[in-house]
């Protein structure tokens, strides 16, 4: 709290990550804004934040247009630059499902993923004995051509008249601008940007034509890039282009990863609160809230590395681990004088990303808390959760933690009375009160009935958007960055044995890499270089370089590479969606120094 008064609230900035509880989010970010400081962010910027912007750009609300039953409905699932087989086993056992009664499956990803070929269920003794089939259709587009990709879909969808008249022209607004640019595009140019054959193209648009209900999901492969927002909304205009939302089995859906990403995102931990939230609280607190735009994820630790940051409190997560250009995250964080962390285990933050003074506060996790917590699963589903025993000794609840700061940073006569919100059902009664949609959380201790914020599910032909239509966009479409001599395009992945920033084990087993310090890429590349399987090598980029990693070939488009997260930080420049503000983890250019001629 006495650092917080030394730097005062614009030189200080408050991040959390999806393990924090919906009442500790809720708190954290009422402390920021009680304090006078809006630059209160969150983990979904480096991941999923170019969904939300893409998907209220499209339908005016920022998370998935349908639920898991859908899938029961779907007979086309499109899997775009996701692994669900690593992370996201319930939606595996919904495929599997498609599968059997005749549904197909489309998977584009620049690298061959062996779970998306073929996937054994565990709990369903068939698909143990014999692997479920995945993939009908396999896409490989460069890292970073997936808008001409996905503009080239579009393309070949108008060409074969299988374009939805009557929802396009009743229910979308927008069309004819982005139906012209398709139509104009050169098919050479497509195929040369996305690095996809026309004929590959063409057979996967007919696959969609014969679809009546098709689901469109996709991850990070889609919004680490300096374009994640305008992929979002290519794939908003590809499923209007179908009439493939606002009924049910049909619509869009991001695939969120960590556990509460989404709930602290409805919280209002955002740089900037909006609409109804703002004046529900600004009511509620009877005090303005702050004005200042406030600053995102990203560009807090770009104004730290200036100079401009003195004080920073971290609620979960591993923010050094987790930004691009670990040297530039390094050099921020030194620069700050106060950093607290609020955490349940020791991560490579703590020791790598100090500031002049570093303090970490061990706090229990959700399943350890003492009360009941809420968490929202990115189908926007809230439930409770009642804890469990806890871990070890002396760790408090973050909620707990967060109101004695709050207390003796703003003492209890204030607007808040801090401390009778050590309960959870009182933090709750306030989330009811003023965060649009949450209503039903103000029962739901009597009732311990999970609800789903409304307003969010489309199973009707009408959008959260003004004019309730789905927006088409049109746009330029950027392409691949452009190689020199001996450079490829290099995107960063997670292992199998890994969450997030956390490896557990140095195996990767669906790729056959028993280590991480690799460099994945097609034998095309590694023939062209001169380079041979498993010669160290030097990758440099425009920011870092990384010494003896080890080369190996993968099923990758030729052009392309992969690395993997966050080792390879080092190499991601800090470049970031202009729109979301989503680091472009993919698609920037690497040079590999070293090799010999193969005799």
């Amino acid at each position: 709290a006495a650092a917080m008064r030394r730097a005062g609230p614009e030189a200080s900035f408050l991040y959390l990550s999806g393990r924090a509880s919906n009442e500790a989010a809720f708190l954290l970010q009422l402390l920021g804004r009680c304090w006078g400081t809006n630059h209160v962010n969150n983990c979904s910027y480096y991941c999923h934040q170019a969904s939300g912007v893409g998907l209220k750009s499209v339908i005016g609300s920022g998370t998935a247009t349908v639920v898991l039953e859908d899938l029961e409905r779907a007979d086309l699932a499109w899997l775009v630059g996701c692994n669900p087989a690593s992370n996201h086993p319930r939606l595996m056992k919904a495929l599997m499902r498609m599968k059997r009664r005749g549904g197909r499956i489309v998977v584009i990803n620049p690298l061959r993923e062996v779970g998306l070929e073929r996937f054994k269920v565990p709990s369903d003794w068939r698909s143990m004995l014999r692997a479920t089939r995945i993939a009908d259709h396999y896409l490989q587009p460069h890292v970073g051509g997936d808008p001409w990709l996905l503009a080239g879909l579009a393309k070949a969808v108008v060409e074969r008249d299988a374009v939805d008249r009557a929802f396009v022209e009743t229910h979308a607004e927008g069309w004819e601008p982005f139906e012209a640019r398709v139509r104009a595009l050169a098919w050479d140019d497509v195929d040369d940007r996305s690095g996809v054959a026309r004929a590959d193209i063409e057979a996967t648009a007919a696959t969609y034509a014969a679809s009546r209900a098709s689901i469109l999901c996709w991850a990070m492969g889609i919004t680490h890039h300096v374009h994640g927002v305008r992929c979002v909304q290519l794939l908003g205009n590809l499923a209007i282009a179908r009439g493939m939302l606002g009924k049910p089995g049909a619509g869009l859906l991001p695939l969120r990863g960590h556990s509460n990403v989404q709930g602290i995102g409805s919280m209002g931990v955002v740089p900037k609160l909006q609409g109804a939230f703002r004046e529900r609280l600004e009511a509620r607190l009877g005090i303005p809230l702050p004005s200042s735009a406030g600053l995102d994820t990203l560009g807090c630790l770009q104004r730290a590395h200036e100079g401009g940051m003195r004080f920073a409190c971290c609620l979960g997560g591993n923010l050094y681990g987790a930004t691009p250009d670990a040297t530039l995250a390094a050099e921020a964080f030194a620069r700050i004088d106060t950093l607290v962390h609020l955490s349940t285990a020791l991560n490579t933050g703590h020791v790598r990303g100090r500031a002049r003074q570093t303090i970490v506060l061990p706090v229990r996790a959700r399943d350890e808390e003492a009360q009941a917590t809420t968490q929202e699963s990115m189908f926007s589903y809230v439930r409770l959760s009642e804890g469990g025993p806890a871990r070890h000794e002396g760790p408090r609840s973050e909620v707990d933690v967060i109101i004695e700061l709050a207390r003796r940073l703003l003492g209890d006569d204030g607007p808040v009375p801090w401390d009778g919100l050590r309960s959870h059902e009182a933090i709750r009664e306030w989330i009811a009160e003023v965060v649009p949609g949450y209503e039903s959380i103000g029962t739901i201790d009597a009732t311990h009935r999970e609800f789903q914020v409304a307003g969010r599910t489309f199973h009707e032909p009408a959008f959260a958007t003004p004019s309730s239509r789905a927006r088409v966009h049109d746009f330029d479409l950027p392409s691949p960055a452009s190689l020199g001599p001996r450079q490829v395009r290099c995107m960063t992945v997670r292992s199998e044995g890994q969450f997030n920033t956390v490896v557990y084990e140095e195996a990767d087993r669906y790729r056959g890499q028993e280590r991480r310090d690799v460099i994945l890429m097609s034998a095309a590349d590694v023939d062209a270089m001169g380079l041979v399987r498993d010669e160290p090598v030097t990758v440099r980029s425009s920011v870092g370089a990384m010494e003896g990693i080890l080369v190996r070939v993968a099923p990758i488009t030729p052009g392309n590479a992969a690395m993997y997260y966050p080792e390879a930080n080092v190499l991601v420049p800090a470049e970031a969606d202009p729109q979301s503000r989503t680091p472009a983890f993919r698609g920037f250019p690497v040079t590999i120094e070293g090799g010999r001629l193969r005799i």
